[in-house]
């Protein structure tokens, strides 16, 4: 099947239409809020999440185009997007978003994807707050194999962890989705748009302003300047509690809880209605997860046990996967797939086998010799005991336990990760993603649990740095 580059309307209406579904109050009613919104880092650093790049509970998700291609855009008088190919990139600094910010510099120095796209690719990468030696336009940087995994951690405002040179264009801009007047202009001369930026926290006021109001905001720049292809994250989270095993795109109804899911999943009409392409990951997993393996430890550490005998069917896929997807629909030359698409590798994982591979590489930390986690040591500020923040105990021969039992026995040991986020985890949520990297040519790699293994170097050292930091707190 051949593919046409999807092709934003560049007239009133549509860009009406962006405004209006964003709510009432969009523009000069928007605030901007200092604290908490981090256009660039939240994609799966911290919070309430699990699933893509880090949003956990329901979204709605009626009404999304599903599948297919959208001739000429799908949008009248929609034309193929040409190169030279001038991308932005938005949360370039998060978990995900610096991930395809190196497949995207890496795939054109010939390291990469291979897009065949040639010479001409320049990328304008935002963040609320670029790396503090953001390179201007004219500027080199890019990462190369050799860049360490760790990099996938800088934090907003910290030096750039592109250090290797390359012959792409790589431009910095700040960039606040909470703040529209700092949007202004960011998709002039642009031919693509990935947005990866999102709010994933829990304050429903917020994640509005941020996922909705600010995502309505980057469309209007993104209609008004021309862009001819657009591709937005979103969550698989948008599902809901489940459990679910092997559904298509929208094969359940919506059950939204979090104020993440139900606002990224309205971001996710507002680019359908641009006439983009939308991906829900399930969980997303490799260096720079600070959310997925570590909600893994805590729960080993107030239940160590096999959950349900380890039988959960996880939709799961590494990170730097999920980036050469975003690179190869980025950048390919036939076009994208419009609509929307699950963007997990396309085998399920078992949560038995996952766990399994995170033990054999010795990736959890375990107590010290000697120490049985006795309730009445150190404690943390999540309960009384915390046997989770306090290092775990022998895993070499883990007990089965039902479904009931996990529930009842995680219950009575307080945490900071959640029943509905441990159903997430522990639980079927299995959605097929063949799809999308059929349809965009792009091999989907050999498996989250070979990338997790490639990872588990940082991240046993993330993990007992943060045991560290826990037991110097207490």
């Amino acid at each position: 099947m051949t593919h046409v580059p999807v092709r934003v309307a560049a007239h009133a209406s549509a860009h009406a239409s962006v405004r209006a579904a964003a709510g009432d109050g969009y523009g000069g009613g928007v605030r901007s809020t200092t604290e908490g919104v981090v256009n660039g880092v939240t994609d799966g650093a911290t919070g309430d999440g699990v699933m893509g790049g880090g949003a956990t509970g329901d979204g709605v998700a009626s009404g999304g185009a599903t599948g297919g291609v959208l001739p000429g855009g799908g949008v009248p008088g929609g034309a193929p997007a040409t190169a030279p190919w001038r991308v932005v990139i938005t949360g370039a600094t998060g978990f995900i978003g610096s991930a395809v910010l190196r497949e995207l510099l890496r795939t054109e120095t010939g390291t990469g994807t291979g897009t065949g796209t040639g010479a001409g690719t320049s990328i304008r990468a935002t963040a609320r707050k670029p790396p503090t030696d953001a390179a201007p336009a004219a500027a080199t940087d890019a990462a190369t194999d050799a860049a360490p995994a760790a990099t996938t951690d800088a934090a907003p405002g910290s030096p750039s962890p592109l250090a290797a040179a390359s012959a792409v264009p790589l431009e910095w801009r700040a960039a606040d989705l909470s703040d529209p007047a700092s949007l202004r202009g960011v998709c002039e001369g642009a031919d693509v748009l990935l947005h990866l930026a999102s709010d994933i926290g829990r304050d429903e006021e917020r994640c509005e302003l941020v996922n909705v109001r600010g995502t309505a905001a980057l469309l209007d720049e993104a209609v008004r300047a021309g862009v001819g292809r657009i591709v937005h994250l979103s969550t698989a989270a948008v599902y809901g509690a489940g459990p679910h095993a092997g559904l298509g795109v929208d094969e359940v109804p919506p059950a939204p809880v979090s104020p993440a899911s139900r606002t990224r999943l309205a971001a996710e009409r507002l680019v359908l209605e641009a006439g983009g392409t939308v991906l829900r990951p399930g969980l997303v997993l490799g260096a720079g997860d600070r959310w997925v393996v570590p909600a893994l430890a805590e729960l080993l550490g107030r239940l160590p046990a096999r959950w349900n005998g380890g039988r959960g069917l996880l939709s799961a896929v590494a990170v730097d996967d999920l980036a050469r997807l975003f690179a190869r629909l980025a950048l390919a030359s036939d076009g994208v797939p419009g609509g929307v698409y699950h963007a997990s590798h396309p085998t399920p994982v078992r949560n038995g086998d996952l766990m399994d591979t995170l033990i054999g590489h010795a990736v959890f930390p375990q107590r010290p010799s000697g120490d049985s986690g006795d309730p009445d040591g150190p404690s943390s500020p999540d309960g009384p005991s915390s046997p989770g923040l306090l290092g775990l105990p022998d895993l070499s021969d883990l007990p089965d336990l039902s479904w009931e039992d996990c529930l009842e026995r995680l219950r009575a040991t307080p945490g900071r990760v959640s029943e509905r986020q441990f159903a997430l985890l522990a639980d079927d949520h299995w959605y097929r993603s063949d799809e999308v990297w059929t349809a965009a040519g792009c091999d989907p790699g050999p498996g989250p649990l070979v990338r997790v293994a490639e990872a588990a170097d940082w991240y046993r050292t993330h993990l007992r740095t943060r045991l560290q930091a826990q037991l110097t707190a207490s």
